[in-house]
């Protein structure tokens, strides 16, 4: 069975990669590991992990995973939002919509990284995005109130996807907005559970595309 080794940076995306992508993609075949952004080596041996405070940790993770030979592939799952400033492309980012910003982000960091395993992916804008797919599928998460709320954002756009950056609109600043008791670790990969992944995919054009190279990987 081939691997596939995926960085995240936090323990929601870790069990939205758990509990939902992995065993999507092992039905074709594919095992998807998910490895934690570690934040700090301590001399005692043990590790922080979660978020992405400078880039340099990104990279360091990055290069270890792809260290693993056995591994048909190397990706990632990080919020697009809230990337620290040194991050490749964030200050050459172009004008235009969220999808041509994000996909030059992308191309410099694979660039930055440099090898032919590694599949960038940052989600936009981040991890809450998802839950704007359906919120009406995501009682087990919020009251009918807040469910009510949720959709007239989702209505605004398009695509949960360009739920957009500012500090103050960010997907996730939206649902802490409207539900103040929200908490990430618990109530996002519930309520993107109970939404599906079909759902997501067909409502997150960025995240599709990037599911679809995984999935074509098990065809090589």
């Amino acid at each position: 069975m081939k691997r596939i080794l995926i960085l995240v940076e936090g323990q929601t995306e870790e069990t939205f990669v758990r509990e939902v992508l992995a065993p999507h993609l092992l039905r074709l075949g594919l095992a998807l590991i998910p490895r934690l952004v570690v934040t700090k080596y301590v001399k005692e041996g043990g590790s922080f992990k979660g978020g992405v405070p400078q880039y340099a940790l990104v990279q360091g993770d990055l290069r270890r995973l792809l260290g693993d030979t056995g591994a048909t592939c190397v990706t990632s799952m990080l919020d697009y939002y809230g990337l620290p400033k040194d991050f490749p492309g964030l200050a050459t980012r172009p004008q235009g919509n969220c999808y041509a910003r994000v996909e030059h982000v992308e191309r410099a960091f694979a660039e930055d990284i440099g090898h032919r395993r590694f599949l960038p992916h940052l989600l936009l804008h981040e991890f809450e995005a998802l839950l704007f797919t359906d919120p009406g599928q995501c009682s087990i998460s919020f009251s009918a109130e807040e469910i009510t709320k949720l959709q007239a954002i989702r209505t605004s756009v398009q695509s949960p996807e360009e739920i957009n950056e500012h500090p103050d609109t960010a997907p996730s600043k939206r649902v802490l907005a409207v539900s103040p008791g929200y908490q990430k670790t618990l109530h996002g990969p519930l309520a993107v559970m109970s939404i599906g992944l079909p759902a997501i995919r067909a409502a997150c054009p960025h995240f599709a595309q990037w599911l679809s190279k995984l999935e074509a990987l098990a065809e090589g």
